[in-house]
């Protein structure tokens, strides 16, 4: 392996694991609030359950296309279901584990292997694969019978869809000693390209792979590597021309991507991605304080601390909700316009693993235990 890569595999599993050391110190950590009874203010069900064989890492995001939702297991197993009825439409194997969760266009879909294979299968057969310089911890893109890659030390690269074949690739910064192991950004807008670089958004031409521009969220600060790390993490919020992203452990902000222009940046100390809508932001802070700001000019709307400690997941804005999980199985169903608990769902301990997720009309939840719940409302 290249001297280069070998380093950015060493430190991105470094900067995992200082991401996920605990906040106190060696002091015990802090018990969540005890919610008291359920206030059932909007009425839900599980219409479904699905138990996939294997284990869910954690950091691999569920994948919505129509009505489907597509999960991977730690056995490297890429399982399709029907988020009506849960049924299973499709599955396939990439025969050793995945470093993040899948990309597809609907006929072709792209994993990355632990041993940076790039691979694109369709109706469950391999049409080809490629083998990458570092680790994937972002999902592929595929769109525009292309493969769009983010590397872990922010490389990209793009293939043909069909065959394999590199069309170009772009070399990512070269100072940035620490990188984290979970989702970046890498999203289509238009026709361009919108990367997380560091702590930037970054418009870039999908045709060449040149910037054609960069929006600051966030700069780095400190005085070692682990308190400079600043890097833009997924899922991000995107209504129009608008685009809202995360900093890690830094900022939280809304870049319009028609003109690069940076419409503002908040402080926020995050470690997972956000949400949104056309009026709002929401994210959590890594001690479960969960924030809403307006999406025009990120004033604060709200904050509801009661729920720290619990190790949230990213938000989903639902219908009149504000969906988040946590690691003791529970899914909090909060308000949109004032954080106040709406309703509360249970899955399994395990915890759950990623984000929750919407596919037809149907609230979709990944516990680590490798069960998937379907909910709906009655």
């Amino acid at each position: 392996m290249p001297r280069a890569a070998a380093r950015v595999l060493t430190l991105t599993v470094l900067a995992g694991a200082l991401s996920a050391c605990s906040m106190f110190g060696g002091k015990e950590a802090p018990k969540p609030l005890d919610l008291g009874p359920n206030p059932g203010k909007i009425a839900v069900h599980q219409a479904w359950a699905v138990k996939l064989g294997s284990e869910v890492p954690l950091a691999m995001p569920a994948l919505v296309q129509g009505n489907t939702v597509t999960v991977v297991t730690k056995d490297g197993s890429v399982t399709t279901l029907d988020g009506n009825s849960g049924s299973q439409l499709g599955k396939f194997s990439a025969g050793e584990p995945l470093t993040t969760g899948v990309g597809s266009d609907g006929q072709r879909t792209a994993v990355v292997t632990r041993s940076n294979q790039l691979a694109v299968f369709a109706e469950g057969k391999q049409l080809w694969k490629h083998r990458l310089n570092a680790a994937v911890y972002t999902p592929p893109l595929v769109a525009g019978g292309r493969v769009f890659v983010m590397t872990a030390d922010r490389s990209l690269a793009a293939f043909d869809a069909n065959n394999g074949r590199e069309l170009w690739s772009a070399e990512g910064p070269s100072n940035e000693p620490l990188i984290l192991r979970q989702p970046g950004v890498l999203l289509p807008v238009g026709n361009t390209l919108v990367v997380g670089v560091s702590g930037r958004l970054a418009g870039v031409d999908p045709d060449n792979g040149s910037v054609r521009w960069m929006a600051p969220l966030a700069a780095p600060r400190g005085t070692n590597d682990v308190e400079r790390l600043v890097d833009l993490v997924g899922p991000v919020s995107r209504v129009g021309a608008s685009v809202c992203a995360r900093a890690f452990q830094a900022s939280v902000g809304c870049v319009d991507v028609s003109n690069a222009n940076v419409r503002w940046t908040q402080n926020s100390k995050g470690s997972d991605g956000i949400d949104g809508d056309e009026q709002s932001v929401f994210g959590a802070e890594s001690n479960g304080t969960v924030q809403a700001w307006r999406r025009t000019d990120g004033e604060r709307l709200w904050s509801v601390d009661k729920l720290q400690y619990r190790k949230l997941t990213a938000p989903l804005v639902l219908g009149r909700s504000v969906v988040l999980a946590d690691d003791l199985g529970t899914v909090h169903m909060l308000s949109r316009e004032d954080g106040s608990a709406l309703t509360r769902l249970q899955t399994d301990k395990a915890g759950v693993a990623t984000a929750p997720v919407v596919a037809a009309n149907t609230l979709v939840v990944v516990s680590r235990s490798g069960t998937v719940y379907g909910f709906k409302p009655d």
